[in-house]
């Protein structure tokens, strides 16, 4: 058992930091780095030398986007280049305010050009920005007025327009490391001015390392769960286990329902599938369940998964998909999950074949390429005399003429004869659709030594 991590006491006992008629700030908005040295995460962006680093401590940062989950200190990031480039920092809100507080922060940023100083205008969750919004940005961002930073979880190919994102540069924030959580959550313990060091607490190694993981990457919550923990044992008590557990309470699913995670999560859990590997699948889906995700994605998405990727290698495959979901229909939640658990294992370790995948797609091709021939005429049919006269049906073999009822003649077009779109896969039941072709090729190759060799018979018809 590791020993338990004691935070430094003040010299003497300072009031709780709860005490007192206004309520403190939260700890993660104490805790907020001053420097680039405080601040955690991100080395790929910030470590000396990096561009990004380089650009801020010279004070010569242009527009720019922060792209990440929630929690990796994109705020912060902001708030830190205004610092070091001394320029006023002014936030705006996509929800509470409009176009015309736009007009207003340029009109206060020129005039604060005049004397020498910048304005960062920062726009956090620029993707809930309307297009006005973003073009009302435009020809200030272009003509250096104001030196735009926006915040953003979600893609910016897909979320801002072409033109704004075109005049700025995006750099992707990643989740924090375990290890950089337990930095920050280390610091906020031993911090006596705006942290709990003051508090006298003490904590364990293994609720750190638990707080840590059950941050998910964010520092924020690791704070705001730390926080919740202190509230909870009080001065001079001990986190513990079990405190961690109480103030986490729910450990939600990262899972943006509907934002770019919804389809980078359907993709983990497709590629999982065709890779044959239920475990990741599972997971994957069981991520969905925890978001919120409507179920009948997953099943579509499997569904289509059991024509693309397994196909004729196991026709069962796309038959239980569809069962599964017709069992989720009737059963609901949670007794539905198992259909739907019991199909996502039997389409990981199901033989793969793309061949009918393959297939459709040469079949398309050649309609496009080949889009008006007619179609031959022994195997158009005649319902009419006048038809008959003009030779349709003419020469068409009936399959069920002979024992093995199978008579070799053209399908195609003339423009076509001989083309394959289908070529089964060497797994599965297609190992069985592969000797039956290999068959009919055999009957067609005797068929064709016959007539060389002068045996012709008479069309066999239907009657």
């Amino acid at each position: 058992m590791p020993k338990p991590y004691r935070g430094q006491r003040a010299k003497p006992p300072g009031p709780s930091l709860f005490a007192g008629a206004a309520p403190p700030q939260p700890l993660a908005a104490r805790m907020r780095p001053r420097t680039l040295d405080e601040y955690a995460g991100q080395r790929h962006l910030l470590s000396p030398g990096k561009p990004l680093r380089e650009a801020i401590e010279k004070g010569t940062v242009t527009s720019m986007v922060f792209w990440g989950p929630p929690g990796t200190g994109k705020t912060t990031l902001a708030r830190l280049i205004a610092g070091y480039t001394d320029r006023e920092f002014v936030p705006f809100s996509a929800v509470t305010e409009g176009v015309p507080r736009v007009r207003e922060i340029v009109r206060e940023a020129e005039d604060r050009l005049e004397t020498g100083r910048g304005t960062i205008l920062f726009a956090d969750e620029i993707h809930r920005f309307n297009k006005a919004q973003q073009d009302a940005f435009l020809p200030h961002v272009e003509a250096g007025t104001i030196t735009l930073i926006g915040a953003t979880t979600e893609n910016p190919s897909f979320e801002i327009n072409g033109a704004l994102l075109s005049r700025v540069r995006v750099f992707v924030l990643q989740s924090l490391k375990t290890d950089e959580i337990i930095g920050v959550i280390r610091s906020a313990l031993s911090d006596v001015e705006r942290g709990l060091g003051g508090m006298g607490l003490t904590v364990d190694e293994d609720a750190i390392d638990l707080l840590a993981r059950e941050a998910d990457g964010d520092a924020r919550r690791a704070l705001t769960i730390l926080e919740a923990a202190a509230q909870h044992v009080g001065e001079g008590g001990v986190i513990n286990l079990q405190a961690v557990r109480e103030a986490a309470q729910l450990r939600f699913s990262r899972y943006d329902k509907g934002g770019e995670e919804t389809y980078n999560i359907l993709s983990a859990f497709h590629k999982s599938l065709r890779g044959s590997d239920p475990q990741g699948a599972l997971y994957w889906m069981a991520r969905m369940i925890e978001g919120g995700q409507d179920p009948m994605v997953i099943f579509r998405r499997a569904i289509a998964m059991a024509a693309e990727d397994i196909g004729l290698a196991d026709p069962e495959a796309l038959k239980l998909a569809v069962a599964a979901r017709d069992a989720y229909h009737m059963l609901g939640a949670p007794e539905g999950y198992l259909p739907m658990s019991q199909m996502v294992i039997y389409l990981a370790t199901a033989p793969k074949s793309n061949s009918s995948y393959r297939a459709l797609s040469a079949a398309m091709e050649a309609a496009r390429e080949y889009p008006a021939e007619g179609v031959p005429m022994h195997i158009r049919n005649a319902p009419t005399k006048l038809m008959k006269e003009l030779g349709y049906h003419e020469g068409y073999q009936y399959a069920h003429a002979v024992p093995e009822a199978y008579i070799p003649q053209e399908y195609l077009p003339d423009a076509l004869a001989g083309s394959a779109f289908y070529a089964p896969g060497p797994f599965g039941f297609e190992k069985e659709i592969a000797k039956r072709l290999a068959w009919w090729e055999e009957l067609r190759r005797r068929e064709q030594e016959k007539t060389d060799a002068g045996d012709t018979r008479e069309p066999r018809t239907e009657e």
